[in-house]
C-alpha cells in the first residue's frame, strides 16, 4: 500500500513546490492579489487542491490502515481516484491560467468526481470496520465537507455560466470557503491528531471527553458558518459561528496541553512542535478574530482583515500542520518500504537518522514565522512589505520541501 499514499504525497508535494516557484518568480505578488479574478483562483486552487487536500489524501489512505489495523481500502479505485483528480486538476488550473469557461467547467467536474471516488472508497472502508470514535467519525466529517465544498464550487460555475441565481453568488462563495476551510481542513486536522499527537508524544492520557467536545464545536463550526453564508451571511449567524470555531480552537488546545502534560517522550521532534505552535497561534487568533468582529464590526468585514484571515489560517495553521505531520509520515513511509524487509538481516539506518530535526526545525520556523508576518502585513494593509514576507515563506517552503525530498536519497 506504499505506493498509493506516496503518489499522492509526491505530487502535493511537486504542486507545494510549483506554488512557491511561482512566488519567487513573482516576487509574491499573489497574497494581496483579488481573489475573484482567474489568477486568484488559479493560486487558490493550487495551494488548496494541489498541495494540502493532496498530501491530505495520501495521509487518510496511510493512516486509515493504522487506525483500522486493516487493509480496507480498495487500492484499484484509489489509483482511478488518483488519475481523475490529477487530470480535473490540470484541467482547472489550466482553465483557470487562460481564462478558458470550458476547460475550468471540465475540469472542475472531473476533480469533484475524483472528490466522490475518494468519498466513495474511504466511507466504505470506515463502514466495514465499525469502529466509531472521533478519529473516524472526524475523517467521515471531513470527507464529507470535501465533498459539499466541491459541490457548491460546482454550483459556483454553473450560476456564473448560466445565471440561475446571481444574487446568490456571493452567498455560495462564501459557504465553498468556510466548508472547505473549518470543515474538510479543520476537522480533519483535529481527528488524526487524536491518533498522532499521542503518538508521537508516547502520551497515555484519558482524553476522550475533550475530544468528543472539539468535534462537536469544530463541526457545529462549519455547519453554522456555512448556513449563515447560505442565508445571506447575517450578523448575527456568521458572529455564532466564529465564537463556535473560537471555542474549538480553545478547547483543542487544552487537549493538547494535557496530552504533553502526560508525555513520556521529551521531544515528539520538529514538525510536531510546530503544529502544537501552530495550534497555540490558531487559538490566540481565533479569540481576536472574535473580539474584533463583535466590537469593530465597521471594519471585520473588510477586504484586508478577511484577507490577513484568510492566510492565517490556511497558510499558517493549515500549512505548518500539513507540513509539520509529513515531516514524519514520508519518513516513516519510506523507512518501512526501503529498509522494513532489510531488518535483521543488515545495518540499516534507524527513522532518527532519516529525519535532521534541527534543519527541520530551522526551515519550520522561518516558514511559519514569514506567514505570520505576511497575514499581519495584510491586516494592516502594507502589500510591499507584505510581497517581502511571502517572498521569505516561498524561499523557506523550498528549502523545507528540498530537505525532505533528500530522505528519498537514503
Amino acid at each position: 500500500m506504499f505506493r498509493l499514499p506516496f503518489l499522492f504525497m509526491a505530487t502535493g508535494m511537486a504542486a507545494f513546490a510549483v506554488f512557491h516557484a511561482i512566488g519567487l518568480a513573482m516576487w509574491a505578488r499573489w497574497p494581496a492579489a483579488p481573489a475573484r479574478t482567474p489568477d486568484g483562483w488559479f493560486y487558490a486552487h493550487l495551494f488548496v487542491l494541489g498541495w494540502a487536500t493532496m498530501i491530505a489524501t495520501g495521509a487518510m489512505y496511510q493512516l486509515l490502515r493504522v487506525i483500522l489495523q486493516k487493509e480496507y481500502t480498495n487500492r484499484r479505485l484509489g489509483y482511478v481516484q488518483y488519475a481523475v483528480f490529477v487530470a480535473g486538476l490540470a484541467a482547472l488550473l489550466a482553465g483557470f491560467a487562460l481564462g478558458d469557461v470550458g476547460w475550468i467547467a471540465s475540469g472542475a467536474a472531473a476533480a469533484w468526481c475524483g472528490v466522490v471516488l475518494f468519498a466513495v472508497n474511504v466511507g466504505s472502508a470506515l463502514v466495514r470496520a465499525r469502529r466509531w470514535e472521533p478519529v473516524t467519525l472526524g475523517a467521515a466529517a471531513a470527507v464529507g465537507y470535501l465533498v459539499l465544498t466541491g459541490a457548491l464550487g460546482l454550483a459556483m460555475g454553473a450560476d456564473f455560466a448560466f445565471g440561475f441565481w446571481p444574487q446568490g453568488h456571493e452567498r455560495l462563495f462564501r459557504a465553498h470557503v468556510w466548508l472547505g476551510s473549518v470543515g474538510w481542513f479543520g476537522v480533519l486536522i483535529t481527528a488524526f491528531s487524536f491518533k498522532l499527537l499521542p503518538m508521537f508524544h508516547l502520551s497515555h492520557a484519558k482524553t476522550a471527553k475533550l475530544e468528543y467536545a472539539v468535534f462537536a464545536l469544530w463541526n457545529a463550526a462549519a455547519l453554522v458558518g456555512a448556513a449563515a453564508f447560505l442565508a445571506g451571511s447575517p450578523r448575527a449567524g456568521v458572529g455564532v459561528a466564529l465564537v463556535v470555531l473560537a471555542s474549538a480552537a480553545v478547547v483543542y488546545n487544552v487537549y493538547v496541553s494535557i496530552v504533553r502534560r502526560h508525555r513520556h517522550k521529551r521531544s515528539p521532534g520538529a514538525g510536531i512542535t510546530a503544529a502544537v505552535c501552530a495550534s497555540r497561534a490558531l487559538g490566540a487568533v481565533a479569540v481576536g478574530a472574535c473580539a474584533w468582529f463583535w466590537f469593530v464590526p465597521e471594519r471585520a468585514g473588510a477586504e484586508t482583515a478577511v484577507l490577513a484571515a484568510t492566510w492565517a489560517y490556511l497558510g499558517g495553521w493549515v500549512g505548518t500542520n500539513v507540513l509539520g505531520y509529513f515531516s514524519k509520515i514520508l519518513p516513516f513511509l519510506w523507512w518501512t518500504h526501503k529498509y522494513g524487509p532489510r531488518v535483521g538481516r543488515e545495518r540499516v539506518p534507524t527513522m532518527a537518522e532519516l529525519l535532521p530535526d534541527r534543519e527541520y526545525a530551522g526551515w519550520l520556523a522561518v516558514s511559519a514565522a514569514a506567514v505570520g508576518v505576511l497575514a499581519v502585513l495584510l491586516g494592516v494593509g502594507v502589500p510591499t512589505a507584505a510581497a517581502w514576507a511571502g517572498m521569505f515563506w516561498s524561499a523557506a517552503s523550498l528549502g523545507y520541501a528540498w530537505r525532505l525530498a533528500l530522505v528519498l536519497k537514503r
